[in-house]
């Protein structure tokens, strides 16, 4: 698949078509890579198709498959869907957090202003501001630069847990397509994930 395997379905599929059968280790695999494909398993089908894969992402990242990306579909799911909607994604919620965003937004535009002149990493800055919008409307106030949690999680530290999850939920693992060369972890993702969800473990209950 090489070290993008997006690319490589997509190369594929150029070659085979839009529905694909592959075989990745012990498991067989149907790839949809067209729009009607994934109009097909997304919405057509979609309760068939609901359920992810059980991974070693799903289980060291997000406490057990309990994070709602990764557990299994059934009452817990559309519990956990149902709050979301209703208490954290409903438009209401959402327009009486505007002020937040609208506050951010104009920090982030003085930073930038301030910094003029020099050469900017603008995915930090937007970052921040990103982090600094959620915190504020979950625990009521922002991750400020430099400031630690009561746990000592500097900004800096998490913004680097925040990459290295994104990382790790996006690997091809061996021991998820081949079962018996779980226990080697031979590409040392394994290890990556113990490590981020002992980190995760304190900072997410500060």
């Amino acid at each position: 698949m090489g070290a993008l395997p997006h690319r490589s379905i997509h190369t594929l599929s150029k070659r085979y078509g839009p529905l694909m059968y592959l075989q990745f280790g012990s498991f067989p695999v149907v790839v949809g890579s067209s729009l009607e494909m994934a109009k097909f398993f997304l919405k057509t089908h979609d309760s068939v198709f609901i359920d992810r894969p059980k991974t070693a992402a799903g289980k060291y990242t997000t406490y057990n498959y309990s994070d709602i990306t990764w557990s299994p579909y059934g009452a817990y799911w559309r519990q956990a869907r149902k709050l979301c909607l209703t208490e954290l994604f409903n438009a209401k919620r959402l327009d009486s957090y505007e002020y937040i965003r609208k506050e951010e937004m104009l920090a982030l535009l003085r930073e930038l202003h301030a910094a003029s002149g020099r050469v900017l990493v603008l995915k930090d800055y937007l970052f921040t501001m990103n982090l600094n919008v959620i915190t504020r409307m979950v625990m009521g106030k922002k991750y400020l630069h430099k400031e630690a949690t009561e746990d000592g999680t500097t900004l800096e530290e998490f913004k680097w847990m925040v990459g290295e999850w994104f990382v790790l939920n996006g690997v091809l693992n061996i021991g998820d397509s081949i079962p018996w060369l779980d226990w080697m972890d031979l590409q040392g993702y394994i290890k990556r994930m113990k490590k981020l969800s002992k980190m995760f473990g304190g900072g997410l209950r500060c």
